[in-house]
């Protein structure tokens, strides 16, 4: 499983990467907007952890724009914010979103919105 780890912040990028590589998938990083959509668009990616608040496009604008791209549909799209309650879920569901994760997010909570993907691949 290849996985794309969206958000504007390094620091909150190296811990699910650490976690996905351990985990046996293999992980891309993208600070931004255009750049995460840049490497959707190219193919391959299985995942994608997206950080809602982003100054250059939002995680929210990102998940619809990609799943508008032929293929996005089949792309497991997983919301990762500090700023959202339980009652806002449905919500980053109706955007296209098909998990949602509070940070600090627990490796246990990365690995059941990733489908529960067994250690190893």
């Amino acid at each position: 499983m290849k996985v794309l780890v969206v958000d504007d912040n390094p620091i909150n990028r190296l811990l699910p990467i650490a976690w996905l590589k351990r985990l046996g998938c293999e992980a891309e990083e993208s600070a931004g907007g255009a750049d995460a959509l840049a490497k959707l668009a190219a193919g391959g990616i299985d995942a994608v952890l997206l950080d809602l608040s982003m100054p250059e496009i939002s995680g929210t604008e990102i998940c619809r724009r990609v799943r508008a791209m032929p293929g996005g549909g089949k792309i497991r799209i997983i919301a990762y914010t500090a700023h959202a309650v339980p009652e806002a879920f449905e919500e980053f569901r109706s955007a296209g979103f098909d998990d949602v994760l509070i940070k600090p997010v627990t490796r246990d909570a990365l690995l059941g919105a990733l489908g529960g993907l067994e250690p190893g691949g």
